[in-house]
């Protein structure tokens, strides 16, 4: 039987295990955020803000974290975790508390237009079913994208983002490049990989006429183009530098004229091949409708610089082709596109003629990973120099959109990047 002394210094112990968590749970309450950044991300339609990370005095504990004690404005709050750093990347515990929110809730999108004058005056208007446009033309509309931010409410307490942290496309350096021989001046986005100790490729992606902008950045915020193949899972298995121009001006025309930005984007890759470890036999082109456009007239005019090109969603006189007869060449294009669809076909048909091997297919917008990966099995199981793939029609849309031609390239392009064994190809051939 306990002694009276023995019975109070073990109740006095039971009170002790019994109040810790409690006395713990009451110090992180005190030690709220003292800074919010919002996190972005850049997907197939876009950049969204996708999570919150609030900055503690403290150290965090997973373990003791509500999710109802978190929400932002105007979102959905999916998920609440602890990080070492601002990031995706989740800890037991850290200073860093990631709120992530739901990336389907309606209006997250950060892209706006911006008109000079009338907005009904900066329409294109169509003229004998073209766009009246005009290669080196500034647009009276373009998009820009705004900075994000969000207010985070934590148990009660009111905080706004002070900074913003856009993943993968904050390690995109930007410049100017002037250029003597042109006299034009082009900004420009540059991924410089880890290894610059080794000669690794370098990709080119151009833009769409729709994203033409004064603003840096717009071309990494629009879509995958530029962005894909700066992840960090990518560059683990393809590493390269990446370059993405930021054109303000229509590079391309539908009466296949183009800017001197076509010239000047060339001299720019040359300048980066003398200062980087750049290999120049895998110099890669891609780009989506008008930037499709671009990287085939450099097909044309420079039939021996690039290594490969990955063509989505474009368009091209397909009488003046034939210089890049021996090209390798992926097409990618829909069914729904008006314009790129009879356009790619009559381009892979003129070159056919010239007798370059083209191997066809027509693919679904809905497969998955492991359904392209087959599809591509079997398509590339007989080698040819080119191919030619098309998203069947009404399985690139989604509800929302209408079903116009324009629709058609942008979500074209939406899945296009997204389709690793296509990466693959192009990085697996070299010039000769």
């Amino acid at each position: 039987m306990q002694t009276r002394r023995e019975f109070l210094l073990t109740a006095a112990g039971a009170a002790l295990i019994v109040g810790a968590p409690v006395l713990a749970r009451a110090a992180d309450i005190r030690n709220m955020p003292s800074q919010a950044t919002a996190i972005t991300q850049v997907f197939g339609d876009g950049v969204k803000l996708i999570a919150v990370a609030l900055e503690y005095p403290d150290v965090i504990s997973t373990s003791i974290l509500n999710t109802g004690d978190f929400s932002v404005t105007g979102r959905t709050v999916s998920q609440v975790f602890t990080a070492q750093s601002i990031g995706l990347t989740p800890a037991d515990s850290g200073k860093f508390v990631i709120v992530r929110l739901v990336e389907t809730d309606a209006d997250t999108s950060l892209q706006e237009d911006v008109y000079e004058g009338d907005p009904e005056e900066a329409k294109p208007q169509i003229q004998g079913g073209k766009p009246n446009w005009v290669a080196g033309q500034k647009m009276k509309k373009t998009i820009r994208f705004k900075e994000a931010s969000a207010d985070v409410s934590v148990k009660g307490k009111m905080l706004s983002t002070s900074a913003t942290r856009n993943l993968i496309a904050d390690s995109f350096r930007q410049a100017e490049f002037a250029d003597e021989e042109t006299g034009k001046t082009l900004k420009y986005n540059l991924f410089i990989p880890d290894n610059t100790n080794q000669t690794l490729p370098l990709v080119l992606f151009m833009h769409d006429a729709g994203v033409t902008s004064e603003q840096t950045k717009a071309t990494l915020y629009q879509g995958l183009g530029a962005i894909i193949w700066a992840d960090p899972a990518e560059q683990t298995k393809r590493p390269c530098y990446v370059l993405a121009p930021q054109y303000d001006e229509i590079i391309a025309d539908d009466d296949w004229r183009t800017s001197k930005y076509l010239e000047t984007t060339i001299h720019l890759i040359q300048k980066l091949i003398r200062e980087h470890k750049i290999d120049p036999k895998r110099i890669y082109a891609t780009g989506q409708s008008g930037g499709c456009m671009t990287a085939i007239a450099m097909n044309i005019k420079y039939p021996k610089f690039f290594a490969a090109s990955y063509l989505v969603a474009g368009k091209w006189n397909p009488d003046i082709v034939i210089p890049m007869a021996k090209n390798k060449v992926w097409w990618m294009a829909s069914e729904d596109d008006l314009g790129a669809f009879p356009s790619f076909n009559a381009i892979t048909e003129q070159l056919a003629k010239q007798g370059t091997k083209i191997n066809r297919a027509v693919w679904n917008g809905k497969w998955n990973a492991d359904q392209y990966r087959f599809a591509y099995d079997d398509l590339t199981s007989t080698h040819a120099q080119m191919y030619y793939t098309v998203f069947v029609k009404d399985s690139v849309f989604r509800e929302t959109d209408s079903r116009q031609g324009a629709s058609g390239h942008r979500n074209t392009w939406r899945i296009a990047y997204t389709i690793e064994p296509i990466r693959e190809w192009l990085f697996e051939q070299t010039t000769n």
